[in-house]
């Protein structure tokens, strides 16, 4: 195998990884259960946005609180709109429409941690 063809392997396989990440957090916000979302973050992520003027920020408990109780996002749809791998860094765009009526920008950052992609912070917009 070259070095060309296993750096295109390794990034497809961080790709995949990431997906299944964000597939995740989708399926948590789909089910209204923070618990469902958990496992793609990291025990110390952060969260930071807007809600109208007021700042949303701190741990990452709060984004499943939240998601407790706003409940299940039956009809949310999501596209991946950017995924950016350096190494063992990563960002994703992630654009959400209909999360219960609300429509979201959301920037992750996700760091390879024990060879495994986990989302360290949640910076969001909230559309009006």
């Amino acid at each position: 195998m070259t070095t060309a063809t296993k750096t295109a392997t390794n990034r497809l396989s961080d790709y995949a990884g990431i997906s299944v990440v964000i597939q995740q957090y989708l399926n948590g916000a789909k089910s209204g259960r923070g618990d469902d979302m958990k496992p793609a973050f990291h025990n110390d992520a952060t969260i930071f946005g807007y809600i109208g003027g007021d700042l949303f920020a701190g741990p990452i408990d709060q984004l499943f609180t939240w998601n407790d109780e706003n409940g299940p996002a039956t009809e949310l749809t999501a596209r991946i709109a950017d995924i950016d791998v350096a190494g063992t860094v990563a960002t994703v765009r992630l654009e959400l429409d209909n999360w219960t009526g609300y429509r979201f920008t959301d920037l992750f950052t996700l760091l390879k941690v024990d060879g495994q992609w986990q989302i360290m912070n949640k910076v969001f917009h909230l559309h009006s």
